[in-house]
């Protein structure tokens, strides 16, 4: 009996032995990192993290960073905090380089539960906080932008081509919800397209183009917005078309065509007008000639009831043919 047990007990040994090896291989190297950096990440600590699964490297090494950094517990930069926002699926060492970022700028409050809150809202916490110590400079219109320049008409009718750059700083208090750049992009496009279009002639925007940043600026476009609008600058500015003059021809070359169809309207009236008139003339006509055929109907009768005598019937063919003989003198004389 004392045979097997001794083999069971050396083999448990043995087991026992490799895992200890096993996991003083796989964490020793960070345990010694977190302890020789005074990170306080203990042994057991990392085996729950892997059972938790959790990177414990990743944990470790933002830790390590944090402290390195003076981001202490009392701040709430705890392990726990860490590997909470990891499981969140969180960006942990980013987190962490943001804050260590803030600290050093020195005008920055940002604590681990607002930079947490941000980084989940899938904002890039770390850029953000670089945006807020070094303002960013956006093209207006992007370079992206199908359209080269921002056109606007003055009252005069003249265009004018503006590209703008406009300094932005990130607003961390705006950041979770607030509008993109695209949205600062539009509005200040909108706004740079309103105070050229006030103006009275473009010469005046030529004069002082500072009219317009002052313009934009006065209407608080980075309201609701993940930016705060630092200055617009006009970067360039052209003469385009004379839109006016343009408009103006389109609209007499539109009347034109407006008075030209009235009249043809007009003259198909007068066409149609004509050719009922015809119409009706030769309808008497035909009424006249069908009752001409009446006549030798009716003298016929005449000469047989006796209303009619020869002599009668003589004088009428004499008035006939000095009526004819009178009408040939008269063509002949028109001739």
């Amino acid at each position: 009996m004392g045979g097997p047990l001794l083999t069971i007990i050396g083999v448990a040994i043995v087991v026992a032995g490799l895992v200890l090896i096993t996991i003083f291989a796989r964490y020793f190297r960070l345990w010694i990192q977190s302890f020789m950096t005074g990170a306080g990440i203990s042994l057991f600590d990392l085996i729950r993290m892997t059972f938790r699964k959790v990177n414990p490297a990743v944990i470790v090494r933002s830790k390590i960073m944090a402290v390195q950094a003076g981001l202490t517990d009392e701040e709430g930069v705890t392990t726990q905090a860490l590997e909470a926002h990891y499981m969140a699926g969180g960006n942990v060492p980013l987190v962490i380089r943001s804050m260590i970022a803030a600290r050093k700028a020195k005008i920055i409050d940002l604590d681990i539960k607002r930079a947490t809150a941000i980084d989940l809202a899938g904002r890039n916490i770390l850029e953000a906080v670089q945006t807020s110590v070094y303002p960013r400079v956006i093209d207006c219109p992007s370079k992206d932008s199908k359209k080269p320049s921002l056109d606007a008409v003055a009252k005069n009718g003249i265009q004018l081509k503006v590209k703008a750059r406009v300094t932005v700083r990130a607003n961390l208090d705006q950041l979770i919800g607030g509008a993109t750049e695209e949205t600062i992009v539009a509005r200040v496009g909108e706004g740079i397209v309103s105070a050229i279009g006030s103006a009275d002639t473009h010469a005046d925007v030529l004069e002082n183009p500072d009219r317009i940043s002052k313009a934009v600026l006065a209407r608080r476009l980075d309201s609701q917005t993940a930016f705060e609008i630092v200055s617009i600058d006009i970067a360039d500015i052209d003469v385009g078309d004379n839109i006016g003059a343009r408009l103006e021809a389109d609209k007499a070359e539109a009347d034109t065509r407006v008075a030209q169809a009235n009249a043809e309207k007009r003259r198909a009236a007068a066409v149609a007008t004509e050719q009922e008139n015809m119409a009706t003339i030769e309808q008497n006509r035909a009424t006249l000639v069908q009752a001409q055929a009446e006549v030798p109907k009716a003298m016929a009768e005449a000469f047989q009831s006796g209303r009619l005598g020869i002599l009668d019937y003589y004088k009428l063919e004499n008035v006939k043919a000095d009526t004819d003989m009178r009408d040939a003198i008269a063509k002949a004389g028109r001739k």
